[in-house]
């Protein structure tokens, strides 16, 4: 096993974050919320002599899926997401595709995750973790060996997602982010669907909803 590696790639309207996370040493790679640009992000992989094997989906807008058709057929790879997303995938007006587009897009997923279920892409072990509240079935991946969380629309740094979107709750994603605060390492590294990196012990100290934590 090599160094982990974390790639960035800004896409789409919205500038979502879009990462390769791949094994230096193997290349081999999955790919994380292909929100857009399809090209670009399959040229980026193409240059680092990856070698994609999944695509994991944090939840089911729009900036989050829109290349995800193409990159699994670059390489034909399965997509995975919460089975709870289920609906938001499938509903043009939900995923906000038509809100912004004026045209649907949807979305089945080859493989639907339940909360806590681990499973293994480009030899790393992954734990999928519900977050519900930006979406229905949003989730966050969790890398435990390599200290590494991907939290989507969940968490930001200093922030949370919004929840004013189909299926949103304010409830929840106050219940989800203090999940996330409180059983994760405070080392672990956050890598979140819009804007830049964080930790678990800076949003503890600092997130506008640890204060709920008691």
């Amino acid at each position: 096993m090599g160094v982990i590696r974390v790639k960035s790639l800004l896409v789409g309207m919205v500038q979502t974050n879009c990462y390769l996370v791949y094994d230096d040493e193997t290349k081999r790679a999955a790919i994380v919320d292909p929100g857009d640009s399809a090209d670009m992000i399959i040229n980026e992989c193409k240059n680092l002599n990856l070698k994609p094997e999944a695509i994991l989906l944090t939840h089911g807008h729009f900036d989050h899926i829109m290349a995800a058709e193409a990159v699994k057929a670059e390489w034909d790879i399965k997509i995975y997401a919460c089975e709870k997303e289920l609906e938001v995938l499938r509903d043009g007006e939900k995923n906000m595709m038509m809100k912004y587009y004026r045209r649907s897009i949807t979305l089945e997923p080859d493989v639907t995750l339940r909360d806590g279920e681990t499973f293994e892409a480009a030899g790393m072990v992954w734990k999928m973790i519900e977050t519900p509240g930006h979406t229905i079935g949003s989730c966050c991946y969790y890398i435990e060996k390599e200290d590494v969380l991907f939290s989507g629309d969940t968490l930001f740094a200093g922030s949370y997602g919004r929840t004013d979107f189909p299926t949103g709750s304010g409830r929840q994603i106050a219940e989800s982010v203090r999940r996330l605060l409180s059983t994760l390492p405070e080392d672990t590294m956050v890598y979140p669907g819009h804007m830049d990196t964080t930790t678990i012990g800076f949003e503890k100290k600092y997130n506008p909803l640890s204060g709920a934590m008691g």
